[in-house]
């Protein structure tokens, strides 16, 4: 089982849309399992307190009781994000077009929704629109 490691974008997508390959994704690493960085849970718990935000943000917690949650902490998610595959490696889901360039270059993998489809994002510097 490889671990995917989620941004709060990407976790509001799959708390709040129809995800039309969510039960049958697979990818060429294998089975994978979705978790969730501390600092993520913190930025969502912040969002949920912002009326604008609010159903998004408590959807989406919800949806992380369900995930495990692992320690990587720090003052914001994208940073915190960057250090760790610096650090260890590994694959990043997100819907940021910016963070998922930084963890492209340096050697990390990404995981995305395209058409309300998971895809493993494995081409450098690829965007979605």
């Amino acid at each position: 089982m490889v671990d995917v490691i989620c941004d709060t974008s990407f976790l509001i997508h799959l708390a709040t849309k129809k995800i039309k390959n969510i039960n049958s994704f697979e990818t060429e690493i294998g089975q994978i399992q979705f978790v969730v960085p501390e600092v993520v849970k913190i930025e969502l718990e912040k969002l949920s307190k912002n009326e604008n935000k609010k159903h998004e943000a408590t959807l989406t917690l919800n949806l992380i009781n369900k995930l495990q949650t692992i320690s990587i902490s720090g003052n914001y998610v994208d940073e915190s994000l960057i250090s760790y595959v610096k650090d260890h490696g590994g694959i990043i889901a997100t819907m940021d077009i910016e963070l998922k360039n930084k963890i492209k270059s340096l050697g990390g993998s990404i995981i995305t929704l395209y058409n309300d489809r998971i895809i493993l994002d494995s081409q450098k510097n690829l965007t979605y629109r």
